[in-house]
């Protein structure tokens, strides 16, 4: 209002508050006076009126709300439960949901009727919106100046256009006791090791080799691993195995998102902190069978297991 009494232009009031000169030009035409005078506090008052929105909130006494929490309870994700809504109720807008809708009624619970307790189905457990404004300091543990890097890696890797490609971690738990992770980049496709006794680069080793040596030849072409010393028998690992090993950056885990992603979900059922040594390999081959089996959109809606199982059948 002081920039157009003092006769600014939209591009110079902007300039001075840091918006850009069509925002202010918007502003101006949708809350100014019917005689197209600007006035701060009806334009305010205009403002406010116009985002009242008495629409109810659509997950209070909804008949969706039973099915979310039977997915939630299964440990399905509101971004995986809003998608499967709006592909199997395409034209019932009253059936679907956004996933944003699902978690403003976990997070504030005067909103929705979904049970209060179901944010500990979330792969967090949070209660609340976490910022994600953090800075990550953490330096890479692991350079010997003999890895090879991730630059180094084949372009099929980045593509995922072959199948065998493999991303891989430790999920760690109470006294040093850890499941390894490895994720196929191609199908998403999860396996989880169960590693004995400590995270020694020898146990791990050992312990990789064995579950990697079931594949198909065909199916293990290379390792992405996070910069940790318990890969330092990498070299031995790929002697034993035939696998190449790559190394991340440091602090650069999006450069293996989906084995993040999968960690993320896993975290449902390794709560941190907790004892590790109590689940059997038995029980950690459950929990992939379940993970796998559920469907993903970056698959067309096929399951891990679905994708991976074409990609064995295609080795003959």
């Amino acid at each position: 209002m002081r920039g157009l009494d003092a006769g600014l232009s939209h591009a110079e009031i902007g300039r001075r508050i840091g918006r850009d000169r069509i925002t202010i030009w918007r502003e101006v035409r949708r809350n100014r006076n019917p005689d197209g005078d600007y006035h701060a506090r009806m334009a305010h008052a205009r403002a406010a009126r116009k985002a009242h929105r008495p629409k109810a909130f659509k997950l209070i006494d909804n008949p969706v709300c039973a099915g979310i929490e039977a997915w939630m309870d299964d440990g399905w994700s509101p971004r995986l439960i809003a998608q499967m809504l709006a592909r199997d109720h395409p034209d019932d807008r009253l059936a679907r949901v956004s996933h944003e809708t699902i978690y403003r009624c976990l997070y504030v619970q005067t909103r929705g009727s979904l049970r209060a307790d179901l944010h500990k189905c979330l792969s967090t457990k949070r209660a609340t919106r976490k910022s994600r404004g953090r800075i990550d300091n953490r330096r890479g543990a692991y350079s010997s100046g003999e890895e090879f890097r991730i630059s180094d890696r084949p372009p099929e890797v980045a593509d995922r256009a072959v199948p065998g490609h493999w991303e891989g971690d430790l999920l760690m738990g109470k006294k040093k006791l850890s499941i390894a992770t490895l994720v196929e980049r191609k199908s998403r496709y999860v396996m989880l090791v169960r590693v004995r006794g400590d995270t020694k680069a020898e146990t791990v080793r050992t312990a990789l080799a064995k579950q990697i040596l079931k594949l198909p030849t065909e199916l293990r072409r290379s390792l992405t691993w996070d910069q940790g010393k318990e890969m330092n028998e990498h070299l031995r690992f790929t002697i034993d195995t035939g696998v190449q090993v790559y190394f991340c950056d440091p602090s650069s885990p999006w450069q293996r998102g989906s084995n993040e992603n999968t960690n993320g979900l896993l975290r449902q059922y390794f709560p941190k902190g907790s004892d590790l040594s109590v689940h059997t390999q038995t029980h950690l081959n459950a929990v992939a069978r379940e993970l796998n089996g559920r469907p993903r959109q970056t698959l067309g809606w096929m399951t891990p297991s679905q994708v991976f199982s074409e990609a064995v059948a295609a080795t003959g």
